[in-house]
């Protein structure tokens, strides 16, 4: 009987740790809505985070790495999206977003090449507290500038909740086919992994002791 109990507490507990995570799995472009992994990528980790710098799954998330089984969604640049996630981003930290350009179709890129930052939520200060942008959908928009084409769209939440511990990344990545674009190439670019180091201030704050400023990891926000 003991063991049973100790069974049902072990999976109490797994449950609650899995419900202080979320991913990202459904996109809206301009006010169409799509489904649940419907032009994203699904993952194969429920919803938990990539935690290692060196790791491929960095890119899309674990089971991420091919996009056979995923649409890709025609956007205009300069067009607006969403992602939404499963619950409301739950850890303290930032929230990028990333393109990369396939060389031919998405559904068969690795995200191996180049990639983009497009935008950074970061936290804000004020009156000696640091807030961040905690929720359940993000929207931005694709540059207007950038080559026409097929890309990985990729949102990123860096939790940095735990200092000493391993920080941790949710990841997921759309496919869209970029149409009516300009001829600006991006910069500056990194790849990834390779973009986040272990020495990055943003990787290693401490965001509970004299917390003033902060610095997202990762290249600059390209702008057209």
């Amino acid at each position: 009987m003991k063991n049973v109990f100790s069974l049902v507490a072990a999976l109490s507990l797994g449950v609650a740790d899995v419900s202080g995570h979320y991913i990202f799995q459904q996109l809206t472009v301009g006010s169409k809505k799509f489904g649940v992994f419907e032009g994203i990528r699904q993952n194969s980790n429920y919803n938990s985070p990539v935690t290692s710098l060196t790791s491929n799954d960095l890119r899309c998330n674990v089971g991420g790495s091919s996009g056979a089984s995923t649409v890709t969604v025609d956007m205009k640049a300069g067009d607006s999206f969403t992602f939404r996630s499963d619950t409301a981003v739950y850890h303290q930290g930032p929230i990028s977003l990333y393109m990369s350009k396939a060389p031919s179709h998405a559904a068969d890129y690795d995200g191996s090449g180049d990639w983009f930052k497009i935008y950074d939520w970061g936290p804000t200060f004020s009156g000696g507290q640091a807030s961040w942008n905690m929720k359940s959908e993000y929207t931005n928009n694709i540059p207007k500038c950038i080559p026409n084409g097929e890309y990985l769209l990729r949102i990123q939440s860096l939790a940095i909740h735990n200092p000493g511990g391993v920080p941790q990344f949710y990841v997921s990545c759309a496919q869209v086919n970029v149409t009516g674009g300009g001829n600006t190439t991006p910069n500056p670019t990194a790849k990834i992994p390779g973009a986040f180091k272990a020495t990055d201030p943003g990787y290693t704050a401490n965001i509970y002791n004299n917390f003033k400023s902060y610095t997202v990891p990762g290249p600059a926000v390209f702008s057209c």
